[in-house]
């Protein structure tokens, strides 16, 4: 069974990206998260990490449509 919830390693190992690119993401609100324990540490929800991969994803198609791939050999 997964844990219901993810360190900032872990997501970043997930996404392969930096643990500070996952500190920023989480501190700017684009990954929503959690500051639990006494230290206030920050923890991402598994299914929240699944909703941002799924609206990266939408983005992502929206700014292929909206930036065209130019045949430069065609000129």
């Amino acid at each position: 069974m997964e844990p219901r919830f993810l360190l900032l390693s872990d997501v970043a190992a997930e996404l392969n990206v930096s643990d500070s690119q996952v500190y920023h993401m989480v501190r700017s609100g684009e990954l929503p998260a959690i500051k639990i324990g006494g230290r206030g540490q920050w923890r991402v929800e598994r299914t929240r990490l699944e909703e941002y991969i799924a609206r990266k994803y939408d983005e992502t198609a929206n700014w292929v449509q909206s930036n065209p791939l130019i045949d430069r050999d065609a000129e």
